[in-house]
């Protein structure tokens, strides 16, 4: 099969499979409060217990797609998806609204971008830098599809309804998509026959300190982007930009991923993967100082919503590419789930953080402390940078 339709296939998957799992609530919270009566915290602590459940399992997960191949784990994310979707949709309980987030849990964890990575990299091996760059701009579009495609499914058939709509996409698109497209996704296949570039994977007594040091990078990045992310709007807001203007420089993110991603696509040639790790990683601290020394103004939350998205835009691809660079195409689902472990625990506690350091401090106080965080994840990855100059 060639590698284009293998990677629109994926790409497929990927809008769905985020649209219908991290981004549900982003257009489905308010409905299901209003037509249930649940507080925010059961709402929304239910999809924290099932990112926290992702992080627990992420390594075991990672080695089974290595073990039994992407093809298997992916399907059985699908049907975990459809199944989870079809729980909270069928019985609209607090008890199974939080069993229906945990099965989630497992499928963001085997549907998404860790296990999608690691597919394409058993199919490509040691060249599939490109196609995960390529299969990013796929997932950068779930939230601009899904966000008002839920808003509209809510309103005309309400939530649980919505949530059966995607459980089928789930069963009847994403199911079939990965059975028809990962056929080369084998967890038993020999990476002894694999192309190998110049770089060879680092060797075993330095496995263990690289992995640690990109795992820290990744975990202090995401604690920051999810944190904002969660309260982009409220941030904005409290800073002192009316309603319409926090909303535009909250919507100014997700393009902004996108662009960045299709630069990389452009000129990423030119660039190692650590080289472009150290950019990804360094335009985050870049946007929260430059907001700060702009005096948080309304030319400094342009600049800020603009490098803030880029960033985040590239550290997706980064997390693929740096891992494979560093540690070669065997083992990589499990060295995905090694580094991606930290980051996902951290997520689910993120905003709940970021929500107690905002009611404590200032919002310009509380971009100050995460700008701390985000420069301590820039130097984590000119660590590693230096110790694997070769790499970089």
């Amino acid at each position: 099969m060639p590698l284009w339709l293998i990677i629109c296939g994926l790409g497929v998957t990927q809008i769905i499979g985020w649209g219908t799992t991290y981004y549900v609530l982003g257009a489905l919270s308010q409905d299901i409060a209003a037509s249930t009566g649940w507080p925010q915290t059961l709402i929304f602590g239910a999809f924290s217990a099932a990112l926290l459940l992702s992080g627990l399992i992420s390594r075991r997960g990672g080695r089974l797609v290595d073990q039994l191949g992407g093809r298997k784990v992916m399907m059985a994310g699908s049907v975990c998806a459809a199944g989870g979707l079809m729980l909270m949709g069928l019985l609209p309980h607090p008890v199974s609204y939080v069993l229906g987030w945990l099965v989630l849990g497992l499928a963001m964890r085997f549907a998404t971008y860790d296990a999608a990575f690691a597919s394409l990299t058993q199919i490509v091996g040691t060249g599939a830098r490109r196609a995960i760059s390529y299969l990013t701009l796929f997932g950068g579009l779930a939230s601009t599809v899904f966000w008002p495609v839920g808003h509209y499914l809510a309103l005309g058939i309400g939530w649980a309804n919505t949530l059966l709509v995607y459980a089928a996409l789930n069963l009847f698109i994403c199911l079939p998509i990965h059975w028809a497209v990962l056929r080369g996704a084998r967890g038993d296949r020999s990476h002894e026959d694999i192309h190998s570039d110049a770089t060879a994977p680092l060797a075993d007594h330095h496995r263990f300190k690289a992995m640690a040091l990109f795992a820290a990078a990744l975990a202090l990045n995401g604690l920051v982007f999810s944190s904002i992310s969660a309260h982009a709007v409220p941030l904005f807001a409290g800073l002192g930009f009316r309603g319409d203007e926090a909303v535009f420089m909250a919507a100014l993110i997700g393009p902004s991923q996108v662009a960045s991603r299709l630069g990389e696509i452009v000129m990423g040639r030119r660039l190692t993967p650590m080289q472009l790790g150290l950019i990804a990683f360094g335009l985050l601290p870049m946007a929260i100082g430059l907001f700060a020394l702009m005096g948080f103004s309304w030319g400094a939350a342009l600049v800020f919503a603009v490098l803030y998205g880029a960033s985040n835009g590239l550290v997706t691809i980064a997390k693929g590419a740096v891992p494979l660079m560093l540690f070669g195409p065997k083992g990589y689902g499990e060295v995905l789930g090694i580094v991606s472990a930290p980051n996902l625990v951290l997520n689910a506690s993120a905003p709940l953080l970021f929500a107690l350091l905002l009611s404590a401090v200032t919002p310009q106080a509380a971009l100050l402390v995460a700008g701390g965080s985000a420069l301590a994840s820039t130097l984590f990855m000119l660590w590693l940078a230096r110790l694997h100059p070769r790499q970089a």
